[in-house]
């Protein structure tokens, strides 16, 4: 029998080594209709098996929703998978369908500490802004 896990790879010079594809997450609360909690679950353990390790999601998901799903899923594998999460995009109180594009530091600082307690970590491990401003 052949090993089916995916090959790896170094994120930049000292990074963590993760598998070449990583699993973007937004889908398994957000943006593409009704979600599958089972199937999603299901999904984040499947691609671990195979040698999924990097896990991207951000606060905006599902505000915030997303985040939170995905917690018991890193709590359960902390040591197996590298945390990518971001932020940037701010939903606009008046229009949510209007996204304000926020790098200022008070900002970051507010989405770093919310994210860290939606995602039951100590450490995001890549953490990067989702749009410039």
């Amino acid at each position: 029998m052949t090993d089916s896990r995916i090959a790896t790879v170094r994120l930049g010079a000292d990074g963590p080594e993760v598998g070449v594809q990583g699993l973007g997450c937004m889908g398994m609360s957000f943006a593409y209709g009704p979600a599958d909690a089972d199937a999603s679950r299901a999904t984040l353990e499947r691609a671990l098996e195979l040698g999924v390790t990097l896990y991207d999601t951000a606060d905006v998901y599902g505000l915030g929703e997303n985040e939170k799903f995905l917690a018991p899923f890193l709590r359960a594998h902390r040591d197996e998978v590298v945390l990518a999460t971001k932020f940037g995009l701010s939903l606009n109180d008046v229009d949510p369908t209007k996204r304000i594009v926020r790098n200022d530091p008070p900002y970051i600082r507010q989405c770093v500490e919310a994210s860290l307690k939606r995602l039951g970590v100590d450490v995001i491990d890549l953490y990067y802004m989702h749009r410039r401003t």
